[in-house]
């Protein structure tokens, strides 16, 4: 039985540059490489050093908070180089890949003859936890905190986000092997939320309780859907898994071997031809993207344009994503811009702007933010656009003064950076609400634990 949940508030970004569906095989990238930084609040401790033989699946590095969380190399090969920062801090490990590839063991299991603690420790050993992300704070789920439930999105809103339903297809019996190993590590409830008129892999999976969202982004966004079905109060824990990282896991479990084999969207209108790709996680941008760029003052995204990650085209592909959107550099400025008609831009407000009278056009944005940074003026647009029950603006202000009594009473454990990449789209003080919500997060961790 599903329940519905309908999203009113929001703003749906319509891009030229959507992938076509068809499918092109990428080969292997010569060089691969694993960032500690897209496991946000994860400090590590080396396992492998330079010059080290590793297999796909093998670990590469751990978390110095808890020792049983790996990070494993995504391809076999060897570790040709260590990137360091400033104090010796670990800023990605680079594996050069083996022609042919070869895996880690971990044996196959039957996720639903295990134990709860015997499915944790195979993730633990397979270095699959880091798929398995904790509300609050939207870091890599702390092992020793039960949660209350699990949520899984496979609806994606985002602009020009993956078609879940094109990239899940025929993964069947992985979803539903990782949905059984999942629905053991919580007393509670495994909520899966699918798109209203989406046929999905999902259909008729027994031992979860299925949504069916409709309404415009960040309808697609976990947050969203935790806030519509089961808010989180203080003390309390759930854990998120994206739809895509059941497939890594169900595999797992089926076949013993650690495959991070992604189907990527290529997509934006400085892409020759939008399409999908398979590529593995931490592959080399120039490799996913090639003959199919055109560089030409464009702005390359590991993800999405409201919440990605600015990559170069030597730069690799994020642990989570799979979406590579490429759009045009905004370093350009019109006279008198902010005095004129505005056609060709999206805008919630209707003063000179006329996006509202054609909802279904598709546009050509670049990253220009059309204005300078200034203190908060309160229009009341981000309620217009922020479905959350909470007040967007005052607790905006209260992760930026950091006070932790108020970011408590506000709602600072419900949220996450991308619940706020619309607000921060709209923003006529052009603050960067993502960053401020990441640091107010790392300070209630710190603080509050």
């Amino acid at each position: 039985m599903s329940k519905d949940i309908r999203i009113k508030k929001g703003l749906d970004i319509k891009l030229v540059g959507e992938a076509e569906k068809t499918t092109t095989d990428v080969s292997l990238s010569s060089v691969y490489a694993i960032k500690p930084e897209d496991f946000h609040g994860i400090t590590p401790k080396l396992i492998a050093k330079e010059g080290a033989e590793v297999k796909a699946g093998q670990a590469l590095f751990y978390s110095k908070s808890d020792e049983r969380i790996l990070f494993p190399s995504p391809v076999s090969g060897k570790v040709v180089e260590v990137v360091r920062g400033a104090r010796r801090k670990v800023l990605a490990v680079k594996i050069a890949a083996d022609s042919k590839q070869s895996y880690a063991d971990f044996g196959t299991k039957d996720a639903a003859k295990l134990s709860g603690e015997e499915v944790k420790n195979h993730l633990f050993a397979s270095g699959c936890w880091p798929f398995v992300k904790q509300r609050p704070y939207d870091v890599v789920a702390n092992p020793n905190q039960a949660p209350k439930a699990i949520f899984v999105s496979a609806y994606a809103s985002a602009p020009l986000a993956a078609d879940l339903s094109y990239t899940l297809a025929g993964k069947d019996l992985e979803v539903k092997t990782a949905l059984a190993a999942l629905s053991k590590l919580t007393e509670g409830k495994v909520h899966v939320s699918i798109g209203k008129t989406q046929t999905t892999v999902f259909d008729g999976v027994e031992g979860v309780e299925l949504h069916k969202v409709s309404g415009p982004h960040p309808s697609g966004n976990v947050g969203t859907q935790i806030a519509k079905i089961d808010p989180i109060n203080k003390g309390e824990v759930v854990w998120t898994v994206s739809a895509q990282d059941l497939v890594v896991i169900g595999e797992l479990f089926l076949t013993g071997k650690l495959n991070i084999t992604r189907t990527v969207a290529l997509t934006g209108s400085k892409i020759n031809k939008p399409q999908y790709v398979t590529a593995i996680a931490g592959a080399t941008i120039a490799d996913v993207v090639k003959g199919n760029l055109e560089n030409d003052n464009t702005r390359i995204i590991s993800g999405n344009v409201l919440s990605g990650t600015q990559v170069k085209e030597d730069g690799f592909l994020g642990y989570y994503d799979n979406q590579v959107t490429a759009i045009p550099e905004g370093d350009d400025y019109e006279f008198f811009g902010w005095n004129k008609p505005v056609f060709d831009k999206v805008s919630t407000s209707r003063a000179l702007t006329f996006s509202w009278l054609t909802p279904k056009k598709k546009y050509d944005l670049n990253t220009n933010t059309n204005g300078e940074h200034r203190a908060f003026v309160v229009t009341g647009s981000y309620e217009d656009v922020f479905p959350l029950d909470i007040y967007p603006m005052q607790l905006l202000k209260a992760f930026m003064y950091k006070d932790l009594d108020e970011m408590e009473a506000l709602g600072g454990y419900e949220v996450a950076p991308e619940d706020f990449a619309l607000t921060e789209f709209i923003c006529v003080s052009k603050q960067p609400h993502q960053k401020i919500i990441r640091e107010g997060l790392d300070l209630m961790r710190e603080e509050l634990g």
